[in-house]
């Protein structure tokens, strides 16, 4: 069987997206991971099915790049947004996730806004394995009376995420810490690991180790995860633009609504077959 897609990126963060929309599309784990292998496959972070819904314009359904479906995905849901946008001429949709639903509106040429809702800040929500003060958690990564990175932020932004918070953001120090932490017992769905490093109160570079996906260009969630994070421990404002290895991201924390906001870019690369 044949499926046309669409490749597109959201700052860097790569998908290849299908249209259910009529036509059911249900890949096993094996085929999603197939598809995402960038040496024998298409090649993304995330493979994306857009479903129909009875409550949105479209249902989001997520496999990461391990094969696992997970909740959401920050970057995607701008890339679908856009997508249904120009099909419809609609300037907002509505779009559903296992996470919950999502507006996405559009915010100029290319750029989408989207309201990821608010955060989940308690312990239960994140979730984490017992009860901790999700703003600084009890979890510390190198020697105990020397930690390399510790007491990191926890926030649910429809999927877990902890953020540390630190100017160390080397790929070998990603990598090894976000692969040791990722699977760590106190985070029993997993979480997404973020490395935040505050250059203003307005200002964060960020890059983040995606659960299931590891190292990426961007992760929207992560990138409202960390502006939440910072936020709380009065490191930045409700404000920041988000530097990503793939552009830039603006997230606003509303105080009045409680809703994070996240907007930035979409590009699409191309489209092709995929052959399931």
């Amino acid at each position: 069987m044949t499926r046309p897609f669409v490749r597109m990126n959201g700052a860097g963060n790569d998908f290849v997206v299908v249209n259910a929309l009529e036509t059911p599309f249900t890949p096993t784990a094996e085929q999603a991971r197939a598809i995402a292998d960038r040496e024998t496959g298409q090649g993304c972070d995330q493979l994306i099915a857009i479903e129909p819904s009875d409550r949105a314009d479209a249902f989001m359904r997520v496999w990461n790049a391990d094969g696992g479906q997970v909740e959401t995905c920050g970057n995607a849901l701008r890339c679908v947004g856009w997508l249904l946008m120009e099909s419809t001429g609609k300037d907002s949709v509505v779009i559903d996730t296992l996470g919950g639903p999502t507006t996405a509106t559009r915010a100029g040429d290319h750029r989408v806004k989207v309201d990821m809702g608010a955060p989940g800040l308690d312990w239960t929500q994140v979730p984490l394995a017992e009860e901790m003060d999700t703003r600084g958690i009890e979890l510390q990564v190198g020697p105990i009376d020397a930690p390399n990175l510790h007491t990191p932020g926890a926030v649910s932004m429809g999927n877990p995420h902890v953020v540390f918070f630190t100017d160390r953001q080397d790929d070998a120090f990603v990598r090894g810490s976000g692969s040791l932490v990722e699977d760590h017992p106190l985070f029993p769905q997993g979480v997404n690991v973020g490395f935040a490093n505050v250059l203003a109160p307005d200002r964060i570079r960020l890059r983040v180790w995606e659960r299931g996906a590891g190292l990426t260009k961007a992760c929207g969630t992560g990138a409202c995860a960390a502006l939440v994070a910072t936020a709380r421990r009065g490191l930045t404002g409700r404000h920041a633009v988000i530097e990503v290895d793939g552009g830039e991201l603006e997230i606003d924390w509303d105080e009045a609504s409680g809703h994070v906001f996240m907007t930035g870019p979409v590009e699409v690369e191309g489209v092709g077959t995929l052959a399931v």
